[in-house]
């Protein structure tokens, strides 16, 4: 009741004319911190399953940590996707089998985490949930599955994930799989496979978001003619403002916008900004590649050495960040094709997603600050940081 009580003083402040005001850095950020916020993206659960980490304590400075409780409070984050993430590896029983159990695996330490701070946290597996939890004081925890490979080829385990809590499933991840192809891979099924395509309808039937962030230009377009329901992008971009194919062309957009679906911006920079060419960077990651080509295959004590290079090779050629202005650029972009109904933010924090005055989820009220800069309204700012995602997931629901 407290945030209705205060999101109607603000939207007064604005129709008086009183935005203007909000000058210094403690009004804006007290001001989002107000907004119902959710982000629609985050790969966190790979940390809960780390034996040194707790998603109770301030992490910051530790293991690149992005989100955790404390973070969440200070940055005024109420809802949060965390993906239950698989690496793709082989495409065989073998390959199935430990992709399902490392799923299982992060689905139960999504939920031991929420079980055990049930004062505080709170797990929503429906839209109204989100408020109710806001209003009884608890952030919420919503479950996504990020590459459907630990689907294997059993239908089935579309609704066993669902029971679990999963409300959306990305399709795929860097790479093909038994699903679709990936906008990051050489063309195999030319889009959806045959299973794919039951996939999409099961996904339908139940009322699971269908997420087209990750997959290729001819799977998305498969997936909207298969698909009833309006789809989302948990975590993609606009490829008109930064030439890269996990971004979503024009037309992509203007599809998703015709079928109500909604486009959650990444904060990853690689799909915020261009950069220049680094030449030693690329040569150490191909290199890291080659000793690792099936990472997903990987025990624990190897991946955790691959991990532990892969951190190096940061540390050596640290990676460009790009800015919230850049980000914001993508926002508009979007607006202008899609529609303001039509966008809002998946940050990608824990798997790769922060810029340069955004680092983690206690600094996402600067992204409110740049997009009052630019104009957007109270309605506006309402709409990209819950209202849009949650529109689209309730007519998923129908």
């Amino acid at each position: 009741m407290i945030k209705n009580i205060l999101c109607l003083v603000v939207s007064f402040t604005f129709i008086s004319g009183v935005w203007a005001q909000f000058t210094d850095v403690s009004s804006i950020a007290d001001f989002h911190r107000k907004l119902l916020t959710l982000d629609s993206h985050t790969d966190t659960p790979l940390r809960l399953v780390r034996e040194e980490f707790d998603f109770m304590a301030d992490n910051r400075g530790k293991w690149g940590s992005k989100v955790d409780f404390p973070r969440m409070e200070e940055g005024g984050l109420d809802a949060v996707f965390m993906a239950v993430f698989t690496p793709q590896g082989r495409t065989d029983s073998l390959g199935y089998a430990k992709a399902y159990a490392q799923a299982l695996n992060l689905f139960d330490a999504i939920h031991q985490m929420v079980t055990s701070h049930s004062d505080k946290l709170a797990l929503a597996m429906h839209p109204a949930q989100l408020m109710e939890n806001a209003e009884k004081g608890k952030l919420s925890i919503v479950i996504g599955v990020e590459n459907g490979y630990p689907i294997g080829e059993n239908l089935s385990r579309v609704e066993e994930f669902y029971q679990s809590g999963a409300r959306y499933i990305t399709l795929s991840h860097t790479r093909n799989n038994q699903i679709c192809d990936a906008s990051t891979d050489e063309p195999s099924a030319g889009g959806l496979t045959a299973f794919g395509r039951e996939v999409v309808v099961e996904m339908n039937r139940l009322g699971m978001l269908v997420d087209v962030s990750h997959i290729s230009d001819s799977a998305f377009y498969d997936v909207l003619r298969i698909s009833t329901k309006p789809v989302i992008a948990s975590h993609s971009n606009a490829r008109a403002v930064c030439n890269h194919p996990r971004n979503l062309t024009d037309d992509m957009l203007k599809a998703i916008a015709a079928r109500g679906g909604v486009v959650q911006v990444c904060l990853l920079s690689d799909y915020v900004k261009t950069f220049p060419p680094n030449p030693a960077r690329d040569s150490a990651l191909k290199a890291w590649e080659s000793r690792y080509p099936d990472y997903g295959s990987l025990d624990d004590a190897n991946k955790a050495k691959a991990r532990a290079e892969r951190r190096d090779i940061d540390q050596q050629f640290p990676r460009p960040k790009a800015t919230v202005s850049d980000l914001v650029d993508h926002i508009d972009h979007i607006v202008k094709v899609a529609g303001i109904d039509h966008v809002g933010v998946g940050s990608d924090f824990d798997g790769g997603g922060g810029l340069v005055d955004c680092q983690d989820v206690s600094e996402m009220w600067r992204i409110t600050a740049e997009l009052v800069k630019r104009g957007y309204t109270y309605e506006d700012l309402t709409k990209i940081w819950g209202g849009n995602f949650l529109r689209v997931w309730r007519a998923n629901l129908r």
